[in-house]
């Protein structure tokens, strides 16, 4: 791995928690603790708006950055991947809430990285604000 692959990766991590910071106090407000609305407290419902709180700023930056569309699309599937295979785990009562949200973090920041990894030229070059990724 070289320092451009790297520091990729690092800035979606950046991005991802200003994403968190920002967007998920406002889902907050937004769902509250409405008792018509017990669905907004279910792991699913909370953890595909989480990834969505870190998936959006991340394809911004992406999108700054000058990547590609295909690249953008993979690294935000990625986000949701890792939450998704694990929700039947969570209906069959394998896992709780809280168990899906801790091992869903981690496969998101795994399927990154192998999102990045199949196309490793492309994150392995330096990209000047603005610049163009083509890989």
């Amino acid at each position: 791995m070289n320092w451009s692959f790297l520091r990729h990766y690092l800035e979606m991590l950046v991005a991802m928690a200003v994403g968190m910071a920002a967007l998920m106090p406002l889902w907050e407000l937004a769902a509250g603790d409405r008792p018509d609305a017990s669905w907004v407290n279910r792991a699913e419902v909370e953890s595909l708006v989480m990834a969505t709180a870190m998936a959006v700023p991340m394809a911004l930056w992406m999108r700054f950055r000058r990547h590609r569309l295909a690249p953008i699309v993979e690294m935000s599937l990625a986000m949701y991947a890792g939450f998704v295979t694990l929700f039947p785990l969570l209906w069959l009562g394998v896992l709780d809430a809280g168990g899906v949200m801790m091992i869903g973090h981690v496969l998101m920041l795994v399927l990154m990285l192998a999102a990045m990894l199949a196309r490793y030229r492309e994150y392995s070059h330096a990209h000047p604000r603005g610049a163009s990724c083509a890989a």
